[in-house]
């Protein structure tokens, strides 16, 4: 389905627009208070969330990266030291808030190219009553890891770090941004993938295509206590049931969907490799996300940034020729063919 502006936009599932069901249920959402917890709709959002992932109570938030930050504020304490795979969202691209906010040091395990730390590797990592350094308080995961390029982390892996967090009595955060790719990429059950965990962060806003917000879930003591911090990060939100009533439809019409995404990543992975117009590492094409090195068919990313763009393809780019291509609810196979089609065109006229 091509996006309403006529655009091909594979930049991010971030670009994703509300569908007609989701901003008719906007229009007629019943409102109330959150600040009194007396807004319906985002009741009806959090507890429908937390019976999905099985947790005890679920919490609406404006973002991933606010929802990150509360389950991290809430469950750590200043000058302790969390463990994360070296790429991770939080880490890298989160504006700094685990030192500027939080006041904690991040360690950083390797994941290897798909992004899957090793339990043993992390357990290495944890320090707990050494003198002098700081003390470990929570082992995060990212599933679908966006640095690896959306790859998934297995269930098996999942359940592992979770014993271990439990072992050593710490805290076990799964930075869930695009959660509901990993369980459909995986067969599995939400609740299963997610059982062990402390808490839990999921995005609405990325691939489940709504203009607004993420959850935040775990036991209802995590809740009650999160639901203090995000006042104090300023994250009331009033007759926020506008924006919670697209997260309704989307739970129950977009997570199935995601499939479609996936097969059209794959489609344009292959393309791309299979015609030379790009390095692709096809492993790490498990989900929504190809990262492509466009280093064989240009010299400037620019340009060929430039080149796309009058063509009415958006994508990000360096200059060197790298990109993470990213399908979603808006981008169709024939999109996909589009892109590739243009893509040869312009790797022609490089070539003659």
């Amino acid at each position: 389905m091509p996006m309403d502006d006529g655009w091909i936009d594979l930049r991010s599932d971030t670009v994703t627009k509300p569908t007609a069901a989701m901003r008719k249920a906007m229009y007629e959402a019943e409102v109330g208070d959150d600040g009194y917890g007396d807004d319906p709709t985002i009741n009806r959002l959090q507890e429908h969330s937390a019976e999905i992932l099985g947790e005890d109570a679920a919490l609406f938030v404006s973002s991933g990266t606010m929802g990150n930050l509360i389950s991290l504020y809430t469950q750590t304490k200043r000058g302790q030291e969390i463990i994360v795979e070296e790429r991770a969202h939080m880490w890298r691209s989160e504006a700094g808030h685990l030192a500027a906010v939080s006041g904690l040091m991040c360690q950083r395990v390797s994941g290897g190219r798909l992004g899957i730390m090793d339990p043993l590797d992390i357990e290495k990592g944890i320090r707990v009553a050494q003198i002098g350094q700081p003390r470990t308080g929570l082992i995060s995961v990212e599933s679908t890891n966006n640095g690896a390029g959306g790859t998934v982390i297995p269930a098996d892996n999942i359940r592992e770090v979770a014993a271990l967090a439990a072992k050593h009595r710490l805290a076990f955060h799964i930075d869930g941004a695009r959660i509901f790719n990993a369980t459909v990429a995986l067969s599995v059950n939400p609740a299963d993938y997610v059982r062990g965990a402390t808490s839990v962060m999921f995005c609405l806003s990325k691939t489940l295509c709504c203009p607004f917000g993420s959850l935040i879930l775990g036991s209802r003591a995590f809740i009650e206590e999160a639901l203090h911090w995000r006042i104090m990060f300023g994250g009331t939100l009033r007759q926020g049931g506008i924006m919670a009533a697209a997260g309704l439809v989307a739970l129950d019409c977009m997570i199935d969907r995601l499939t479609e995404d996936h097969v059209n990543a794959r489609r344009l992975a292959d393309g791309l490799a299979n015609d030379r117009l790009a390095i692709v590492d096809l492993e790490t094409v498990q989900t929504n996300m190809v990262r492509a090195d466009f280093s064989p068919i240009c010299s400037s990313g620019s340009e060929l940034r430039e080149f796309l763009w009058n063509k009415g393809i958006k994508v990000s780019m360096t200059e060197a020729g790298f990109s993470r291509l990213v399908t979603h609810y808006w981008i169709s196979s024939e999109d996909i063919d589009k892109t590739l089609s243009v893509l040869r065109d312009f790797a022609s006229d490089l070539r003659h």
